[in-house]
């Protein structure tokens, strides 16, 4: 037994939790979500054009910067072009699920893999942004590994326009729905890394990447 399955045990015999009573639990915790009373939110407009500018704007609020192409296989060129601006390496590493994407032609040497620790940039998707707060969410897979958001100086993010959601609590919902059950991980990103310890001081890249730079596919 590993250390997960000795932790969820520990929890399920603290909860009487068995094979036979399982599923009377799970329908107790699923009427519990969808019934339950929703906190204030902001209003704003929910249409797709007003949630990718609010998401836009919000994002560059925590630091992250935005280019917005009108469909994925701009995306390589795109990336691309931020690479050279930025004087970075035109070499990356990217989630297995973007391994379709024509790298090459856009000059670009990208391995489809999870980070280690010498890779520089890494390329992601999202499973879903959030407008509200400008923040994406990632659920860990065997082809979206959480090393390539994590330990790469710079993280890029392709974000599917149509996969924006307004708040929140529609980004939990829809993970739900698509999903069935939670993934190991589920990480939540703001712009890049920071922390405020030392004199309040704002420094970029404490934890993790201090860049991060968004590509939103229109289409």
């Amino acid at each position: 037994m590993n250390s997960r399955e000795d932790i969820l045990g520990r929890v399920r015999n603290g909860l009487q939790r068995n094979g036979s009573n399982a599923a009377v639990g799970r329908e107790e915790m699923q009427s519990s979500l969808s019934s339950r009373t929703q906190g204030p939110k902001p209003v704003f407009d929910s249409e797709p054009k007003a949630l990718l500018e609010r998401f836009r704007l919000k994002s560059e609020k925590q630091s992250s910067t935005v280019d917005i192409v009108a469909q994925e296989s701009d995306v390589p060129t795109a990336i691309n072009r931020y690479l050279t601006a930025m004087n970075l390496p035109k070499s990356a590493v990217a989630w297995p699920s973007l391994a379709a994407l024509d790298w090459a032609l856009a000059g670009l040497v990208v391995e489809a893999r999870g980070a280690r620790d010498a890779d520089l940039v890494g390329i992601t998707g999202c499973f879903c942004a959030v407008a509200e707060t400008g923040s994406l969410m990632l659920c860990s897979s065997a082809a979206t590994p959480s090393s390539v958001s994590l330990l790469p100086e710079t993280h890029i993010a392709v974000v599917p326009a149509a996969r924006i959601v307004p708040y929140m609590e529609d980004a939990w919902a829809l993970a739900r729905t698509e999903l069935g059950s939670l993934p190991r991980a589920v990480n939540f990103i703001s712009g890049p890394s920071r922390t405020g310890d030392i004199e309040l001081t704002i420094v970029l890249g404490a934890h993790g990447p201090y860049r991060v730079h968004l590509v939103i596919v229109e289409n």
